[in-house]
């Protein structure tokens, strides 16, 4: 397990969205930006992670747009209101990636690892070994495993997780207590 004090500009954070950024609908999807509310904290704890990290991005798989559930149109402007007001408190994500694919198998599918690699041809200078995975479900820590990232699991929706977790380096209740603990070290 690495030392959080290790932790600089030189750090990359991957970022879950739903249950980690976003309260998470339960067998359903966040369609539009109405049903978005961040979790307490969240704000705060994006602003303390903007001055710990080189690179932000988020990872989130999306398929109630593959189910024609919703548009990629609705999809973006969730991100749109989502960043703008993130960017307003001090925060930033600097790209999101998501996955609309319904096939598990589909290689951006978390737990594979296709937005990492994304992510990766993007920003050239993110070295996974030096790179850190917020989620709240083991396929987003899998995710992790898939890329050699390490893992940070927040307990926000399913705190019943078992811990340790071979796939969990960390483990923390929520966002906030992740960059309270970055912050301290």
């Amino acid at each position: 397990m690495i030392d959080l004090n290790l932790i600089d500009k030189s750090w990359t954070l991957f970022l879950d969205r739903d249950g980690v950024i976003n309260h998470e609908k339960k067998a359903d999807y966040i369609r539009n930006w109405e049903e978005f509310a961040f979790y307490d904290g969240v704000l705060e704890a994006l602003e303390l992670l903007n001055d710990k990290f080189g690179v932000i991005v988020m990872v989130t798989n999306q398929k109630g747009v593959g189910k024609g559930l919703m548009t990629v149109d609705d999809l973006n402007r969730i991100h749109t209101n989502m960043l703008s007001t993130i960017n307003g408190k001090n925060g930033r994500v600097d790209k999101i990636y998501y996955c609309s694919d319904l096939e598990d198998d589909s290689p951006n599918r978390k737990p594979n690892a296709g937005m990492a690699f994304q992510a990766k041809k993007d920003f050239p200078s993110i070295d996974f070994s030096k790179s850190m995975m917020v989620g709240n479900k083991i396929s987003d820590m899998k995710f992790g495993r898939n890329a050699g990232i390490n893992t940070v699991f927040v307990a926000t929706t399913n705190p019943d997780t078992e811990h340790p977790h071979p796939t969990v380096d960390f483990r923390f209740d929520d966002l906030l207590a992740f960059a309270k603990a970055l912050t301290k070290s």
